[in-house]
């Protein structure tokens, strides 16, 4: 049974750039997989960003150069108990990947709203080749066949 304070927010915005896909879209998403991971109270905010801000946060936060897919600042669980997360995803370097990858820049928006929402519920993968072959990666494209793919196509 679901108690009223057992509740899941997922929001999502847009700064600089325009989303090709509808910010609500994209919140059931999140917390699709939120569900998925059994997770029943969290806050999570979705920040859909173009270049020059997801560069100044890779730098600021990471001490990375350059534009990245996407950056997630898990920040664990408040006094209440839920899990708290900051998400940004660069909407130009999703259209970059698109193209290398030879699918639709809508899904992969999804797809790195899935990632980012993975991280924000503990699961890692690691650097390089090898994170294709993670179970956070096989769960991640598991996860956005289930609650994207298929509800696209049957859509």
């Amino acid at each position: 049974m679901q108690h009223e304070s057992d509740h899941s927010n997922v929001s999502v915005h847009s700064e600089n750039v325009r989303s090709p896909v509808a910010r609500q879209r994209l919140a059931e998403l999140g917390d699709s997989v939120l569900q998925a991971n059994r997770i029943r109270r969290a806050n999570i905010s979705i920040t859909l960003v173009d270049s020059s801000i997801i560069s100044k946060l890779n730098r600021d936060h990471l001490g990375h150069r350059g534009p990245t897919d996407v950056i997630t600042f898990a920040l664990g669980k408040d006094h209440a108990g839920f899990l708290l997360a900051d998400i940004y995803i660069c909407v130009p370097v999703a259209r970059t990947q698109a193209s290398e990858h030879g699918v639709g820049v809508r899904e992969e928006i999804a797809r790195l709203v899935v990632h980012g929402v993975l991280h924000a519920c503990g699961w890692e993968h690691p650097e390089g080749n090898d994170r294709e072959l993670s179970p956070m990666w096989k769960q991640q494209e598991m996860l956005l066949e289930r609650f994207w793919s298929g509800a696209e196509l049957r859509s």
